[in-house]
């Protein structure tokens, strides 16, 4: 099988562990240059070590890959813009930001504390932002100068807890579904540069997910998710952008995301009243939300 990724260079976030550790390793595999950026933090993004990054860079170079480990905190603006500068200073160009960086600090909206709503929305939302915002105004650069499309990609992280719901991380759960919308409208816009923009929400075991998930479950690997955004990262992704992919193991699903329903209209303003009597019936007759999997619960329905 032919490597989808000979001669392009590749940024992954969060690239010490889990996820971004598999990330890297596939898209080396692949034949891409990576620059593996993670700060080594705990689960909740406290503390740092420069060995997580290092460890990936090392496993890519003795396999016979290139890469370079990068500690750059990816929610600083400058941290970010150095981030991009360097993997073009490196090796000489840049053709897929993959955002993964990630913390968790969990706690049901009652109790939760200013600071673990604004760390995870910093790390998740501002984290995917900054380097993004650098690697769009090079790509538009490049394709300007070129006067032709870059063929770049720029590949996010969302998650079920954003897109389906979760309880236990209005936090979270509110970053990531920003994140898929920040996917829907960047793809919008960098679309006449040719860069394509999708997302992966992925259901994996990893540090952050354990505790969810139980015990090991290699059918729940993080290595499964791999090779959709290797294959996202890749030239033969072109015609595919503004789309957020569920994966959980062996399923690959497109994740479709709000649509008008049942609607009502009448000439002038409604009144309370006329409501109280109309929004039951529309509600009844809207698809119900779906559970933490994406799935209709069972015996649910519209009437």
């Amino acid at each position: 099988m032919s490597e989808i990724c000979v001669g392009r260079v590749a940024i992954v976030t969060g690239a010490g562990r889990g996820l971004g550790r598999e990330h890297a390793l596939e898209l080396a595999r692949q034949g891409a240059s990576v620059v593996v950026n993670d700060l080594g933090s705990a689960a909740d993004g406290t503390g740092g070590d420069p060995s997580a990054a290092e460890a990936v860079v090392h496993e890519i170079v003795e396999a016979g890959g290139a890469a370079i480990a990068s500690t750059d905190d990816v929610a600083d603006w400058e941290g970010a813009q150095r981030l991009v500068e360097r993997a073009v200073a490196e090796f000489g160009r840049l053709d897929a930001l993959v955002n993964n960086a990630g913390i968790l600090r969990d706690r049901t909206l009652a109790l939760m504390s200013p600071d673990e709503w604004d760390a995870v929305i910093r790390v998740h939302l501002r984290g995917t932002f900054a380097p993004s915002h650098f690697a769009a105004a090079y790509w538009r650069d490049k394709a300007k100068e070129a006067g032709r499309p870059v063929g770049a990609r720029l590949i996010n992280t969302t998650s079920a807890s954003g897109i389906y719901g979760n309880p236990g991380q209005t936090n979270y759960g509110a970053a990531k579904a920003g994140i898929a919308a920040f996917t829907l409208i960047s793809a919008m816009e960098l679309g006449r540069y040719g860069v394509t923009v999708n997302a992966v929400a992925p259901a994996a075991r990893t540090r952050l997910t354990e505790a969810l998930m139980g015990g090991a479950d290699d059918a729940l690997g993080p290595e499964h998710v791999a090779p959709l955004v290797a294959w996202l990262a890749s030239v033969d992704s072109g015609d595919v952008t503004g789309r957020i992919f569920d994966v959980r193991g062996s399923e690959i699903g497109v994740a479709e995301g709000w649509r008008l329903g049942p609607t009502a209209r009448k000439e002038g303003r409604w009144t309370a009243s006329e409501l109280g009597a109309l929004v039951p019936g529309l509600v009844a007759k809207a698809a119900p939300n779906v559970d933490m999997r994406g799935r209709v619960p069972m015996g649910d329905g519209p009437a």
